[in-house]
């Protein structure tokens, strides 16, 4: 019996890739476009990866959005929660001594990066798991990556 080299993974977490291949996004004076430093993946809940599997083409509130804001990565719904309007076109911000937030470039409705909270009405960002991880061994050369650039794993967060 041979066994698998390949590490076993939880099916909740998805690699997006390497911390190093997450430029860090900077203001400019436009403002903080997040289409250009950005990584957006479809990753479709359990319940609809059966259906999902024959469609080339993903629902937005699949997508998540991956990013890294004045050096702490991100993890959103690619959905504006107001408006269904893809968040990659959005804009981030300064929060004053709080963190960091999104706004929405339809509507310019706004959300704290760090706790999902809407300016307005009861909308609430998805905001998904991250974890970092140390990469595994190279099957090509058998050396270890370096381990000072980590993996990014995200997972949609666990129903409430």
């Amino acid at each position: 019996m041979e066994v698998s080299k390949e590490p076993v993974q939880p099916d909740d977490w998805h690699l997006v890739g390497r911390v190093s291949s997450f430029p860090d996004i900077g203001q400019d004076e436009k403002g903080c476009r997040v289409l250009s430093g950005c990584k957006t993946l479809s990753i479709p809940k359990k319940d609809d990866q059966e259906q999902s599997r024959g469609n080339r083409f993903s629902d937005l509130g699949d997508q998540v959005l991956v990013f890294k804001y004045k050096g702490f990565l991100h993890a959103i719904d690619n959905q504006c929660p107001h408006s269904a309007f893809p968040l990659k076109q959005g804009n981030v911000f300064d929060i004053e001594d709080l963190g960091a937030g999104i706004k929405c470039f339809r509507h310019g409705w706004r959300f704290d990066l760090f706790t999902g909270k809407g300016d307005r009405g009861s909308h609430k960002l998805n905001l998904w798991d991250i974890e970092l991880r140390d990469p595994c061994v190279s099957e090509i050369d058998g050396k270890a990556a370096s381990s000072t650039d980590k993996e990014v794993w995200v997972r949609r967060p666990p129903q409430a």
